[in-house]
């Protein structure tokens, strides 16, 4: 089990960045949420297995569709199981 904090800059509002990325975190079985910051960032927290967080990574230096990714600085937290879902929160 492993969680990682992530902080996504770039063009990532306005771009369905959000539902794009609980959309993907359901797919690979994670749990945690997402939410937009008010500098235009995107900050999101995720839980599960190792390989699942890691292609979740891949998929944030990419973005949705007109996103432009311009940085993706993640730190790995201590896992604690507090999530039962994916959820985009505010």
């Amino acid at each position: 089990m492993k969680r990682m904090h992530v902080l996504i800059s770039g063009r990532v509002q306005g771009v369905f960045f959000r539902a794009y990325t609980m959309e993907t975190a359901q797919s690979l079985r994670l749990t945690g949420w997402v939410r937009n910051l008010a500098d235009g960032s995107v900050e999101a927290v995720f839980e599960g297995k190792d390989e699942d967080i890691n292609a979740m990574l891949d998929w944030c230096k990419k973005g949705p569709p007109y996103a432009i990714v311009r940085e993706v600085d993640s730190r790995e937290e201590p896992p604690t199981g507090e999530f039962r879902d994916f959820q985009i929160t505010h």
